[in-house]
């Protein structure tokens, strides 16, 4: 049984409302941190906050909630003690199904398994040591990546004719060395995760695996791309798509996820905001050519034209 918090931890605790399809459960907020992993232990649960009624409302089924609860109270998941003698007729027939079917397929577990352990280490990554230490491997490879693909721009002297050679061509084997680096972890990390996913259809349609795709694609591209000045240039403008490894970032924090997660649910406010503010910079882009057109030294020759000036003095 757990104990309640003493009177000094009281102080310093917070009791908060899980309001589930209309029934609220009460818990202090340290008990739900005891697992800073999952939903209600991590900020995340932030997302489902209701500011009028200062509760986390989750549309899920109650009665199984309960048991949830009393896992973080208890430390141990106890399930409903339902006898299958009582169970529906509605229920009785899919739930034998399912028991056969666990029984004949007992000899192919292991390799379920085993990609059900990789897929739970690669989204939870403090499940094992081993997860750990590849969850810090990646963000590494991806904060280098991302330094790198800002410092090759970066002026490193100049050549005859007094032209600025970047960094990235004055030390271009580094760099390729660099991005050769980044590019092979990125790829084993997409092609295990690719392997343990539980629906791979599902995997390779998602914004992440398209994000993954992309962030790699120049690297290879490049690799098969002729000297020809033409489809040089070419790649240089595929190269632009390497700054898309930066959203990487959002796997390793709950933070951008949360951050995701409020955007996509203000997206119709978003919309209107940017609708007002276009209103805005027309109308005062337009009172601004007017008023110069008499001028002859005016910078604002046509409305477009003033957008720029009205944009940076609105913003």
């Amino acid at each position: 049984m757990p104990m309640a918090p003493s009177d000094k931890n009281k102080r310093q605790d917070e009791l908060i409302v899980l309001n589930v399809s209309g029934r609220r459960f009460q818990t202090w907020r340290t008990t739900l941190e005891r697992y800073p992993d999952t939903l209600l232990g991590s900020s995340e649960k932030e997302f489902f906050f209701n500011e009028e009624t200062k509760e986390y409302f989750f549309d899920r089924d109650p009665d199984v909630f309960r048991c949830v609860l009393n896992f973080y109270r208890t430390g141990k998941l106890h399930y409903p003690r339902i006898l299958p003698e009582i169970i529906g007729d509605c229920c009785y027939e899919e739930y034998k199904d399912d028991n056969d079917s666990e029984n004949k397929q007992e000899g192919s577990m292991p390799s379920l398994n085993f990609r059900q352990t990789m897929w739970r280490a690669f989204e939870n990554p403090h499940t094992s040591t081993l997860a750990l230490v590849f969850y810090y491997v990646t963000g590494f490879f991806i904060a280098v990546s991302v330094i790198t693909n800002v410092v090759e721009t970066v002026p490193c002297g100049s050549v005859p004719g007094n032209k600025e050679l970047p960094c990235g061509e004055r030390y271009a084997v580094a760099f390729f060395c660099l991005d050769t680096a980044c590019v092979m972890i990125f790829t084993v990390e997409y092609l295990l995760r690719l392997f343990a996913a539980p629906s791979r259809y599902r995997f390779i349609r998602s914004v992440m695996s398209i994000i993954d795709v992309v962030a790699i694609m120049p690297y290879y591209i490049g690799l098969v791309m002729t000297d020809n000045e033409d489809v040089s240039g070419a790649f240089v403008t595929l190269r632009v798509f390497r700054v898309f490894r930066i959203f990487k970032f959002s796997r390793h924090s709950q933070g951008l996820r949360i951050l995701g997660y409020t955007l996509k649910s203000c997206a119709s406010e978003l919309g209107f905001l940017l609708f007002s503010l276009t209103m805005a910079i027309i109308i005062f882009a337009t009172v601004m050519f007017y008023a110069e057109k008499g001028s002859t030294a005016s910078k604002f020759t046509s409305i477009p034209a003033s957008f720029w000036y009205t944009i940076v003095t609105m913003t």
